[in-house]
């Protein structure tokens, strides 16, 4: 078998582990509107979502929609979110995406990866969590930290740029199983696997291809 027909087998049993573990993905950044998802998963670059969640409660409570983050004054909301890392580079990002949605699209989060990356501060990353949760619609497979770190464990990619490692996986993957992807192997990687390394030889993923137990990205 090729590398690309060995890699392939080996995705889809990591994803078929993945669907019948993890059945229903859902982030677990909390929301209570669509924009506030927006900028939960904005501010949650390089940063855990305990901590974005323990942020966002009380902001939540004072900014509900795009327009109200449009609105929101930058010294003020620097201040308000001045425990997450990058705060300043994100709050701009914020409050210009909210402009957006408000000018482009009346207040309403984009329903296309396309329209979503459009927006200030939003990738292509971004963009595909934000689709998948509020419209379950997958039209790719978000990559991020935990992601590209099984992509190498289990030679899925030899990319480190995110967006490129999704679109090995994309191409590794049947397009009606993204949705379980990048949900199902956050939790693996918060609640099973964790980065530092450990013996993992036991766990069910590396039981699936025993050769991950031994490698561990460098950074």
């Amino acid at each position: 078998m090729s590398k690309v027909g060995e890699r392939r087998a080996r995705a889809r049993r990591i994803v078929a582990y993945l669907k019948r573990v993890y059945p229903r993905p859902r982030s677990e950044l909390r929301y209570n509107t669509p924009f506030q998802f927006v900028v939960s998963v904005i501010l949650s670059a390089q940063c855990t979502d305990k901590v974005v969640n323990r942020v966002t409660k009380p902001l939540y409570k004072k900014y509900k929609t795009a327009l109200d983050f449009a609105q929101a004054k930058p010294r003020v909301f620097e201040k308000e979110i001045s425990s997450i890392p990058f705060f300043r580079n994100k709050t701009k990002a914020i409050i210009a995406a909210a402009k957006d949605v408000v000018k482009n699209s009346g207040g309403r989060v984009p329903c296309s990866g396309r329209e979503l990356q459009a927006l200030h501060g939003v990738g292509y990353k971004t963009a595909h969590v934000i689709l998948g949760e509020l419209y379950d619609v997958w039209e790719g497979i978000p990559t991020d930290t935990h992601v590209k770190r099984f992509a190498y464990r289990f030679d899925l990619s030899d990319k480190t740029d995110l967006k490129k490692i999704s679109h090995d996986l994309e191409a590794l993957i049947p397009k009606k199983d993204w949705k379980y992807v990048n949900n199902g192997l956050v939790l693996y990687g918060r609640y099973v696997c964790p980065a530092r390394m450990h013996d993992c030889s036991k766990h069910p993923l590396t039981r699936l291809w025993s050769p991950a137990a031994k490698r561990w990205p460098t950074a």
